[in-house]
Protein backbone atom coordinates (compact mmCIF):
# COMPACT_ATOMS: atom_id res chain seq x y z
CA UNK A 1 0.00 0.00 0.00
CA UNK A 2 1.37 3.39 -0.99
CA UNK A 3 1.05 6.00 1.76
CA UNK A 4 1.21 9.80 1.46
CA UNK A 5 4.73 11.32 1.73
CA UNK A 6 3.97 12.65 5.23
CA UNK A 7 3.86 9.02 6.42
CA UNK A 8 7.62 8.80 5.81
CA UNK A 9 8.23 11.97 7.84
CA UNK A 10 6.37 10.38 10.78
CA UNK A 11 8.19 7.07 10.29
CA UNK A 12 4.93 5.15 9.78
CA UNK A 13 4.81 1.49 8.85
CA UNK A 14 1.84 -0.71 7.94
CA UNK A 15 1.20 -3.73 10.13
CA UNK A 16 -0.46 -6.83 8.69
CA UNK A 17 -3.96 -7.59 9.87
CA UNK A 18 -7.58 -8.02 8.97
CA UNK A 19 -9.73 -5.16 7.74
CA UNK A 20 -8.33 -1.66 7.34
CA UNK A 21 -4.56 -1.24 7.68
CA UNK A 22 -3.08 -0.55 11.11
CA UNK A 23 -0.36 2.09 10.99
CA UNK A 24 2.41 2.17 13.59
CA UNK A 25 4.35 5.31 14.51
CA UNK A 26 7.51 4.76 16.56
CA UNK A 27 8.34 7.32 19.22
CA UNK A 28 11.22 9.57 18.13
CA UNK A 29 12.45 13.09 18.82
CA UNK A 30 10.83 14.31 15.58
CA UNK A 31 7.32 13.49 16.91
CA UNK A 32 7.89 14.73 20.47
CA UNK A 33 6.03 17.72 21.84
CA UNK A 34 6.70 18.57 25.46
CA UNK A 35 9.27 16.24 27.05
CA UNK A 36 7.97 12.70 27.34
CA UNK A 37 4.87 13.22 25.17
CA UNK A 38 3.88 13.04 21.52
CA UNK A 39 3.14 16.28 19.68
CA UNK A 40 -0.56 16.74 18.93
CA UNK A 41 0.24 17.42 15.28
CA UNK A 42 2.01 14.06 14.97
CA UNK A 43 -1.03 12.31 16.46
CA UNK A 44 -3.34 14.22 14.09
CA UNK A 45 -1.11 13.32 11.14
CA UNK A 46 -1.14 9.65 12.13
CA UNK A 47 -4.95 9.71 12.31
CA UNK A 48 -5.25 11.39 8.93
CA UNK A 49 -2.91 8.93 7.20
CA UNK A 50 -4.79 6.00 8.82
CA UNK A 51 -8.08 7.42 7.50
CA UNK A 52 -6.64 7.87 4.00
CA UNK A 53 -5.25 4.30 4.03
CA UNK A 54 -8.66 2.90 5.01
CA UNK A 55 -10.40 5.01 2.37
CA UNK A 56 -8.02 3.98 -0.41
CA UNK A 57 -8.49 0.35 0.58
CA UNK A 58 -12.28 0.80 0.39
CA UNK A 59 -11.91 2.43 -3.04
CA UNK A 60 -9.88 -0.51 -4.32
CA UNK A 61 -6.50 1.23 -4.60
CA UNK A 62 -4.93 4.62 -5.23
CA UNK A 63 -5.08 4.43 -9.04
CA UNK A 64 -8.86 4.82 -9.28
CA UNK A 65 -9.40 8.05 -7.31
CA UNK A 66 -7.84 10.92 -5.42
CA UNK A 67 -9.22 12.14 -2.11
CA UNK A 68 -9.24 15.69 -0.79
CA UNK A 69 -10.05 16.53 2.83
CA UNK A 70 -13.19 18.59 3.40
CA UNK A 71 -12.88 18.76 7.18
CA UNK A 72 -11.05 17.05 10.03
CA UNK A 73 -12.05 17.01 13.70
CA UNK A 74 -9.67 15.49 16.24
CA UNK A 75 -10.56 14.71 19.85
CA UNK A 76 -7.49 14.32 22.07
CA UNK A 77 -8.38 12.00 24.94
CA UNK A 78 -5.09 11.50 26.80
CA UNK A 79 -1.44 12.33 26.31
CA UNK A 80 0.59 10.10 24.02
CA UNK A 81 3.58 8.78 25.96
CA UNK A 82 7.06 7.59 24.98
CA UNK A 83 6.07 4.39 23.13
CA UNK A 84 4.79 3.11 19.81
CA UNK A 85 1.44 4.49 18.70
CA UNK A 86 -0.98 2.74 16.37
CA UNK A 87 -3.99 3.96 14.40
CA UNK A 88 -6.70 2.52 12.20
CA UNK A 89 -9.33 4.19 10.02
CA UNK A 90 -12.94 3.07 9.54
CA UNK A 91 -14.97 4.14 6.51
CA UNK A 92 -18.43 4.87 7.88
CA UNK A 93 -19.98 6.03 4.58
CA UNK A 94 -18.66 5.75 1.04
CA UNK A 95 -20.67 7.74 -1.46
CA UNK A 96 -19.89 8.56 -5.07
CA UNK A 97 -18.41 11.98 -4.24
CA UNK A 98 -18.02 12.16 -0.45
CA UNK A 99 -16.72 9.70 2.15
CA UNK A 100 -16.97 9.83 5.94
CA UNK A 101 -14.11 8.22 7.85
CA UNK A 102 -13.43 7.75 11.56
CA UNK A 103 -10.00 6.90 12.99
CA UNK A 104 -8.62 6.04 16.40
CA UNK A 105 -5.06 6.14 17.75
CA UNK A 106 -3.90 4.07 20.71
CA UNK A 107 -0.82 2.92 22.58
CA UNK A 108 -1.95 0.29 25.10
CA UNK A 109 -4.87 -1.08 23.07
CA UNK A 110 -7.65 0.10 20.75
CA UNK A 111 -10.13 -0.06 23.63
CA UNK A 112 -8.18 2.78 25.30
CA UNK A 113 -7.64 5.40 22.54
CA UNK A 114 -5.44 8.45 23.01
CA UNK A 115 -7.21 10.32 20.18
CA UNK A 116 -10.14 9.97 17.79
CA UNK A 117 -10.89 11.76 14.53
CA UNK A 118 -13.85 12.25 12.21
CA UNK A 119 -13.06 13.24 8.64
CA UNK A 120 -14.95 13.97 5.45
CA UNK A 121 -13.25 13.56 2.09
CA UNK A 122 -14.16 14.62 -1.42
CA UNK A 123 -13.59 11.74 -3.85
CA UNK A 124 -12.28 12.71 -7.26
CA UNK A 125 -12.58 9.64 -9.49
CA UNK A 126 -10.13 9.34 -12.33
Amino acid sequence: MKLPPYAEVLGLSVEPGEGAPVLMMPFADKVMGRPGFLHGGAIGGLLEVAAIAALYQALGGTDEAHVKPINVTVDYMRGGRVKETRARGFVTRLGTRVANVDAIAWQDGPEKPIARARMNYLIVRL
